[in-house]
């Protein structure tokens, strides 16, 4: 079977994705936890053993840092993509499209869904970064939380991106399965044996 290298830059993108979700994930349901966006102080808490801070100020500090890192590791990405060119041929072309509309071929339907897929997490991830910046500065940023309707809006918008990111993540790591088999899921977080 054909091998999936990949550079040492996209296993640790790979990685550093997980850990910083993981703690912005942990963190944010701290935070969430002392003014819930739906039900207000009265609302659904969420137990401790899934929280990350301790207190509200705790979860802000370890929030805010996870979200440094993951957002300049985005940014890292977004470069070595431009400068390998790694958007050639990675991303979703036209080509895929016409593959999931025309092609019988099921491995080839695969391959061009997870190509599309992989293109889709670009605006996927930076839906959290945009309105956790609205949120995080919104007197600086006030034309986006507009964008967002509200203050209530944007709050909902940014709680929600959260299970979203979650099932598009569970979602791509199953059409990465299918096209490239376990091998190519590992080779994102592993080097080639």
């Amino acid at each position: 079977m054909k091998p999936y290298p990949q550079t040492l830059f996209i296993r640790a993108f790979h990685w550093v994705n997980l850990v910083s979700l993981f703690l912005m994930l942990t963190s944010g349901l701290q935070i969430y936890n002392a003014n819930p966006v739906f039900g207000g102080r009265e609302g659904w808490h969420f137990p401790p053993f899934v929280l990350l801070g301790g207190w509200l100020a705790g979860g802000r500090h370890w929030h805010f840092a996870a979200m440094w890192l993951f957002s300049l590791n985005f940014l890292a990405y977004l470069f070595y993509a431009v400068i390998t060119r790694r958007w050639q041929h990675r991303y979703a072309s036209s080509k895929d499209v016409a593959a999931l509309t025309k092609t019988p071929n099921p491995k080839r339907r695969a391959f061009a869904w997870h190509r599309l897929l992989y293109t889709l997490a670009i605006p996927v991830l930076g839906l959290p970064i945009l309105t956790g910046i609205a949120m995080y500065k919104p007197a600086q940023f006030a034309w986006l939380v507009d964008w967002f309707g509200d203050w209530q809006g944007l709050r909902v918008m940014h709680f929600l991106a959260v299970p979203f990111f979650v099932m598009f993540t569970l979602f791509h790591s199953q059409t990465a399965r299918r096209a490239g088999g376990d091998r190519l899921l590992d080779s994102m977080f592993w080097p080639e044996p």
